[in-house]
């Protein structure tokens, strides 16, 4: 049952926004693209750990901080960008970041020391969270008949931009080293902003207060809305297994067990990027069966790969399985939460999704941060432990939190 409570002043001003024609379907591809694109320059640190860290002369732990820093920034985007797109017009917010980040990213490409490159990729994550104004603008945009099929096709775009940019990046980091495949994403967001700015339209939100009090209206948000939180906490834990397994795969690759280098790492994205069809399959599901049927389906594919991966994955076909049904279930379980929520609070799906994506990546932080200790210290074994710990926290609070 849809839970609700009374808002406050701000979210309750708002006016219904008038029915909006069926989106173009060329206009959710284009969304998909640039989500794919954009979100890919959280992730081609991944591959290049280990030759980052030969750059600078790092351990592989400290090298992951690379990986970990970059979330880190993704979270304060998340956290103090997103929310402007329930305030200010967004065309013009998305392109403008999208220039900081091509900015950004070329820093890390020239980045002297290791100093530099870190809050480099920092700022790469702050200015990266354009997704996640489109994804709610595409909710907006979207009927609620179809607000599911949406959500899923643009996550698909998404989920294939996070997987192939491990691929194309361990490639390019073999060949060509690792500030090239930097110098290449900066290019890239100067050419995705040229085209969104004559093709993206413009979408004004009806927010009307200080930034202030849009900051605080999270806080309203979460408060009164048990399902926001619920999925909240099981989506930072799906996501803290998912980061934990991907940031130390190049590890375990490159290790005794395969003695495999990054570009061999950046082809499992490939294999993951079937992921990208469960994105589809579960927005379906959402608005056919409801959001909970994916998520717990989900969740025990994530579950299943795990096991998988922790007995099998020392066998190249026990890896590749594994890292499918991890991907599956991840997007399964994602896709069903964001449209859940989205369904909670129409004038506030730009702030929903904040504080829903906000607590994923915190945990996507977490899972980077404990994957590496766990390799350094107990190898392939630890990661996998720290995976199954976090997806059977997913089920606990998923079956138990926010329901009485």
């Amino acid at each position: 049952m849809r839970e609700t409570a009374s808002a406050d002043v701000h979210l309750s001003a708002a006016p219904t926004p008038a029915p909006t024609p069926p989106l173009a379907a060329s206009l959710v591809w284009l969304m998909a693209v640039t989500c794919g694109l954009v979100v890919a320059n959280i992730y081609y640190n991944q591959p290049l750990l280990v030759a980052i860290s030969h750059t600078f002369g790092l351990s592989e732990s400290q090298a992951s901080l690379v990986a970990t820093i970059t979330q880190v920034g993704y979270t304060l985007g998340l956290l103090f960008v997103v929310p402007l797109g329930d305030k200010r017009e967004r065309k013009g917010l998305t392109l403008g970041l999208l220039l900081c980040a091509a900015v950004c990213m070329a820093g890390a490409a020239y980045a002297p020391t290791y100093g530099l490159l870190v809050a480099a990729s920092l700022l790469i994550g702050v200015f990266s969270a354009v997704p996640q104004l489109l994804i709610p603008m595409a909710a907006s945009l979207a009927s609620d008949e179809e607000r599911g099929r949406v959500v899923g096709k643009v996550m698909s775009g998404l989920l294939i931009g996070i997987l192939l940019s491990r691929t194309v990046s361990g490639y390019v980091g073999l060949h060509f080293g690792w500030r090239t495949m930097f110098w290449v994403g900066a290019g890239l967001m100067v050419v995705l902003t040229g085209i969104l700015s004559r093709m993206l339209p413009r979408n004004q939100p009806q927010f009307t207060g200080s930034y202030g009090s849009l900051l605080k209206s999270l806080g309203t948000l979460t408060r009164e809305l048990p399902i926001l939180r619920r999925s909240a906490v099981v989506g930072a834990c799906m996501f803290a297994g998912f980061s934990a397994f991907w940031t130390s795969l190049v590890f375990f690759l490159e290790s005794d067990a395969y003695h495999y280098h990054s570009d061999v790492a950046g082809l499992f994205g490939l294999i993951g990027a079937s992921g990208a069809f469960a994105a589809s399959f579960a927005g379906k599901s959402a608005d056919t069966k409801g959001a909970d049927y994916a998520l717990n389906l989900g969740i025990l594919l994530f579950l299943g790969a795990y096991l998988l991966l922790s007995f099998g994955g020392y066998y190249l076909l026990g890896l590749v399985v594994g890292v499918i049904l991890l991907d599956v279930g991840q997007q399964m379980a994602h896709i069903s939460n964001q449209a859940r929520i989205f369904t909670l609070r129409p004038e506030a799906r730009s702030r929903l999704n904040t504080v829903y994506m906000t607590c994923c990546f915190i945990g996507a932080s977490m899972g980077s941060l404990l994957g590496g200790i766990a390799w350094d210290h107990f190898q392939w074994l630890g990661v996998c432990s720290v995976g199954l710990s976090f997806v059977v926290l997913a089920y606990l609070l998923n079956r138990f939190y926010g329901r009485a």
